[in-house]
């Protein structure tokens, strides 16, 4: 008996300097494992004689559960202490502020808002929104438009074209969003009252030029429109854009094949400092073109010049963005950079509306 009891210090001894659970769990196995120092002893049984077997037996299960119950105590106190330490070392400050999930964090690029915000100001005035391809054909893109032959648009330098096709036909990327306007003519009988928002391509590259940009154009198109109406819709535009209470325009004679007459349209401004203010000031500046749709570009489409008549107009979306959020380079909207976009970005939750303000 005297060597159970050396053994129970021993393992007792192993089973109190276990410094963590996976030592803990070596001394286990190593005393009451299958091959474990208590269990062999068990094995000494069948050679005893009865009565000694009966003692024998007693004192080595009084060990077994005696090892147990310090081995569960230990068990229990490593735990313990490895919990407070993790506790200790994942505690948080509730004190700090709530971190930003996916819809705070996330910015809408300044283009799709403005988009948004164009498209709310039109939709109040009753137009509708029409869309079409990138890619288009020279017929919708030049021809119907009224764009002659011999026209610098229509040359590589300027234009993106695809190859050729067996019938002679060159596709290219759209450089305005005009095809859309012959579309919806061929397709809709007027009175029409459309925009046309979308990407279309130029081969140019500076600060306030890019080979891929953003244009909204407009279209009416009845038996009524005359240039008042065009003025008119251009005013109140600028004036719900900009987000001022009025603005200075003036209306210079222009040429564009697709309208006649023709007209650049200047918005009056003021710069002080960094800062240009629309609606203040003496200066002006070049915003969009517009004009009275060309009685070519109706007969185009099926449409009697001498029954119906509409105005049409085009501005930069990106030309509009840089304006109203002072962004200084064109460039930077097509960069890809985080920095650039959580700066001049919107919350996701800013949605525009001309109830509570457009950029509010």
């Amino acid at each position: 008996m005297s060597d159970l009891q050396h053994l129970e210090d021993e393992i007792l001894a192993a089973i109190t300097g276990a410094a963590d659970l996976t030592a803990l769990e070596d001394v286990r196995v190593g005393a009451l494992g299958k091959k474990g120092r208590v269990s062999a002893l068990m094995k000494d049984l069948g050679q005893m004689e009865p009565e000694d077997r009966k003692a024998f037996g007693q004192a080595v299960n009084g060990l077994k559960q005696r090892v147990s119950d310090a081995l569960t105590a230990r068990k229990d106190a490593l735990q313990e202490a490895e919990m407070a330490v993790r506790l200790q070392a994942e505690q948080a400050d509730v004190t700090l502020p709530v971190r930003e999930g996916p819809i705070g964090a996330g910015r809408i690029h300044p283009i799709t808002q403005v988009t948004e915000e164009v498209t709310e100001i039109f939709a109040d005035m009753g137009f509708s929104i029409a869309e079409g391809p990138d890619i288009e054909t020279d017929e919708n893109n030049f021809t119907a438009l009224n764009i002659p032959p011999e026209h610098p648009a229509r040359q590589t330098q300027d234009s993106f074209y695809f190859a050729e096709k067996a019938d002679g036909s060159r596709p290219l990327l759209r450089t305005h969003t005009s095809p859309v306007q012959i579309r919806t003519m061929r397709a809709v009988a007027p009175p029409l009252r459309i925009i046309v928002p979308g990407r279309v391509y130029r081969r140019d590259s500076d600060q306030t030029h890019t080979p891929m940009f953003h244009q909204v154009e407009g279209l009416v198109v009845d038996e009524e429109t005359h240039f008042g109406h065009l003025k008119w819709v251009l005013e109140e535009f600028c004036k719900s854009y900009f987000e001022v209470d009025g603005v200075k325009m003036r209306y210079r004679a222009s040429h564009f094949p697709f309208t006649e007459p023709s007209m650049e349209v200047d918005i009056g401004y003021a710069k002080v400092g960094d800062e240009i203010r629309i609606g203040e000031g003496d200066e002006w500046m070049e915003i969009l073109g517009c004009g009275m749709v060309h009685p070519n570009v109706l007969r185009n489409v099926d449409l009697d010049p001498d029954r119906y008549q509409g105005f049409a107009f085009g501005v930069g979306l990106d030309r509009l963005a840089m304006l109203k959020y002072g962004m200084p380079d064109l460039r930077d909207f097509f960069a890809n950079d985080l920095r650039w976009l959580r700066h001049y970005g919107f919350s996701t939750l800013d949605v525009p509306t001309l109830a509570r303000g457009l950029s509010s």
